[in-house]
């Protein structure tokens, strides 16, 4: 495997819960009760804007404490809308409330911020390849 590679594995935990192994972390996802599932985890397709929020989040407090501002009370929310035609998270509206930020620098801020990875990946998207192999085959991967 290439060296700037990862493998996140996704198992099938029963009816549809699913564990999602990542370097050594463990994350579940369900569908809803209204969908057939129990509810034990998000659901996938709504995780998304979640991962959003959870990569600025740490990059808001990194910019801060680089610039020794602080990060007592610092929030980020994601809210998003479902599209249809196709099925997918249509937009994703990103807040941020950092009190320890002075307004004076909010403009250079959200420069920063702005260039998340997930936000990268977002606007060029990644070639997605599918390949159907055998559970022999994978299991040796």
């Amino acid at each position: 495997m290439a060296e700037n590679t990862a493998t996140i594995w996704v198992r099938h935990l029963g009816e549809d819960r699913l564990g999602i192994s990542v370097r050594g972390h463990e994350l579940f996802a369900d569908q809803p009760v209204g969908e057939g599932g129990k509810d034990s985890g998000p659901h996938p397709h709504r995780a998304l804007p979640g991962q959003r929020g959870r990569v600025r989040r740490l990059l808001c407090r990194a910019v801060l404490r680089r610039h020794g501002l602080s990060t007592e009370g610092l929030v980020v929310a994601c809210d998003y809308v479902w599209a249809r035609d196709p099925a997918r998270v249509g937009a994703i509206d990103v807040r941020v409330e950092a009190p320890g930020l002075p307004p004076h620098r909010y403009e250079a801020f959200t420069r920063v911020v702005q260039r998340c990875p997930i936000h990268n990946t977002l606007g060029q998207p990644p070639q997605v390849r599918f390949k159907a192999l055998s559970a022999r085959t994978m299991s040796a991967a």
